[in-house]
């Protein structure tokens, strides 16, 4: 067993997010791991869960990535987004506030802003592969 308080974990800066082979800004967002387990090959864990911290106007761009995530918004409002995954067109906008869970299926392009320009926004997000030939109960 492992426990840890989450504010003691080590607070890191996300400067940026590669998509398609180009790297994307990422604005005012750190997280923070509270835990992870096993390595996917690609420089992901298997399983991890994670604490973003978003400051006002925050914003992660579009990007995808193997695992599948779900993300519990604590505090703040986000505008969540979903890309069309063969245009890269905006398909869909969620406006998400503390919660809300989003479920993010396996190289589903997305992205989200914190839509305060005062108030830092929180969330948990949870990563995991789940592999096709892998029965899920």
């Amino acid at each position: 067993m492992q426990a840890i308080k989450a504010l003691d974990a080590q607070d890191v800066k996300i400067e940026q997010f590669p998509y398609r082979g180009k790297m994307y800004e990422v604005k005012g967002i750190s997280v923070r791991w509270l835990s992870k387990c096993g390595d996917d090959g690609h420089g992901s864990p298997e399983y991890g869960l994670r604490l973003f911290t978003a400051q006002p106007g925050g914003e992660i761009p579009i990007h995808n990535h193997f695992y599948h995530q779900t993300m519990y918004i604590l505090e703040g409002t986000f505008e969540c987004y979903g890309y069309d995954a063969e245009s890269d067109e905006l398909s869909e906008t969620q406006v998400c506030g503390p919660g809300s869970s989003v479920y993010i299926p396996s190289m589903e392009p997305h992205g989200m802003k914190n839509l305060s320009d005062s108030e830092v926004g929180r969330f948990l997000c949870c990563i995991a592969n789940v592999y096709e030939d892998e029965e899920v109960l």
